[in-house]
């Protein structure tokens, strides 16, 4: 079978295996990925209904050296979940296979191809797909989704990370920089060692005022090897994305409902009042009236430093666990928050709104918590559905007048939710998906 794919690139990654790895560390830690947490896939792609206990299937297209690959292998131990990693570098599946090896891992199959011949390899449907990093290096990343959803079961979800054009402007400068230096002086193009080289000493003498140094602390790939730097700054097929340009393309030529969410910080750089921080100008409120879309595109801009978008395609919103179901547990998620440390927090101006400054995402914004808000976060425990929280919050009831109803304390909630989940720290499960995602 031919190989679909650039020559250049993929020499890049047999010469440079990406991302860089040693093996060794799986001794030590697992390396995570945002997009490939199961309680995240089960909220946003499948209505906090997935087990992952029924022959889940998963395809890790264009895997490189396998980060997301060993993170949902581990995570799917012991189930009967088939993990597919495609890749065309053998030196990034040699590293992948000898990280699964250390682990123990059995549940992964190996192939070397490139994913644009997925549709002859015979690998059947997937319940899951992760492309991260990957489309932005096609000649045609349309084709490529387009043999993506093709590998894809009806009911099924893509994790997908493309750059992002506002955040990566000075990356852009800095590769037509490096092209112009790294053309010899008969016009040939330098071998690789010598661009790198040239790279490093021009990156050591930049001035502040060049605008990759002014946002080098976005980025990290230069500092860790030959291969970020060529990753980052050498790459021969190399775009972004806006977040309108995604909506259009994503959404409305394939149909496709997008739910953004940026590594650590959820969909809050995409909002608006989370941006503009806690003294938000008069238009705010206005603002966040607009329709999504609009609201996304205008942070995105707002905020500056987006450089990749992370997010998943399902086939419609409903995909994404519905807030407002009484059969719902919410629990939270991502770092080591109770029911009592967010009530704490919540009715620290005894149900005022209140500044939020959240360490871990940089956000600092005004909310409402409600009447009730932290009465409902303190009997948040991850094993209580929302019906059973709101029982047990009216069984507490000491008013003159009747007790809330279900809709009036969702409402009620509402603002402390919508905080919490835009943050990716409060996520919804359906009974009947098992405790252990």
């Amino acid at each position: 079978m031919p190989q679909n794919h650039l020559p250049k690139v993929k020499s890049q990654y047999e010469a440079m295996p990406y991302p860089p790895c040693n093996p060794q560390d799986e001794h030590q830690r697992l390396t995570m990925t945002w997009l490939e947490d199961l309680p995240m896939i089960n909220h946003y792609c499948f209505a906090g209904k997935q087990s992952f206990s029924q022959g889940f299937r998963a395809l890790v297209a264009g895997g490189g050296t396998g980060d997301a690959t060993i993170f949902l292998a581990e995570q799917l131990r012991g189930t009967n979940a088939e993990i597919v990693h495609l890749d065309m570098s053998h030196a990034s599946i040699v590293l992948a296979q000898e990280r699964a090896k250390i682990r123990g891992l059995s549940n992964i199959t190996w192939v070397h191809y490139s994913l644009l011949s997925l549709p002859a390899l015979g690998l059947g449907k997937f319940d899951y797909i992760n492309c991260s990093g990957v489309l932005h290096h096609l000649a045609d990343p349309d084709l490529g989704l387009r043999v993506l959803l093709s590998a894809l079961k009806p009911d099924g979800a893509i994790g997908l990370m493309v750059y992002g054009t506002t955040g990566r402007t000075g990356v852009y400068q800095m590769q037509a920089l490096m092209r112009m230096v790294n053309q010899s002086g008969s016009g040939q193009e330098l071998d690789d060692p010598r661009k790198i080289a040239n790279t490093r000493d021009l990156l050591g003498s930049l001035p502040a005022s060049n605008w990759f140094k002014a946002s080098e602390s976005l980025f990290n790939d230069h500092k860790i090897g030959d291969a970020g730097i060529y990753d980052l700054m050498l790459h021969s097929q190399d775009r972004a994305y806006s977040v309108g340009e995604l909506f259009d393309w994503l959404g409305v030529q394939h149909g496709r409902h997008l739910s953004f969410s940026d590594v650590q910080r959820g969909r809050s750089p995409y909002l608006p009042h989370m941006v503009l921080g806690s003294k938000p100008p008069a238009m705010a409120a206005e603002l966040r009236r607009l329709p999504l879309r609009q609201q996304y595109e205008m942070a995105e801009l707002m905020i500056g430093n987006l450089i990749t978008h992370s997010l998943y395609l399902t086939q419609d919103a409903a995909c994404t666990a519905p807030y407002g179901d009484t059969a719902y547990i919410p629990f939270f998620y991502h770092e080591p928050l109770t029911g009592e440390i967010a009530a704490q927090v919540f009715g620290s101006n005894k149900g005022q709104p209140f500044r939020l400054t959240h360490q871990h995402s940089g956000v600092s914004v005004i909310v409402n918590p409600g009447k009730y808000g932290a009465k409902i976060l303190r009997m948040i425990d991850g094993k209580k559905s929302f019906g059973e929280i709101f029982d047990q919050f009216r069984a507490g009831w000491q008013g003159q007048a009747a007790a809330p109803d279900n809709a009036a304390l969702f409402a009620d909630f509402a603002e402390s939710y919508d905080t919490l989940n835009a943050l990716e720290r409060l996520l919804l499960r359906h009974p009947d998906a098992t405790a252990s995602v």
